[in-house]
């Protein structure tokens, strides 16, 4: 099944526990993938595209999600 939710800044954060500034500064750095959807100049990215980024995150302590 795949999960085809967009996430936000907010929710990417909530997600791997970080503020949502630290989310921005990872896109900024390049560590995060380019989002799927751009709306208003704001970017998405799928919930299945954040799961695969986390999954292959150098650092990943196999971390659960919550």
């Amino acid at each position: 099944m795949t999960d085809r939710r967009l996430w936000s800044y907010k929710e990417i954060a909530a997600h791997i526990r970080v503020q949502p500034d630290t989310v921005r500064s990872y896109r900024k750095h390049g560590l995060l993938p380019p989002p799927d959807h751009v709306e208003g100049g704001k970017p998405y990215w799928y919930a299945d595209t954040v799961r695969a980024w986390v999954a292959s995150r150098p650092g990943n302590r196999g971390r659960r999600e919550g």
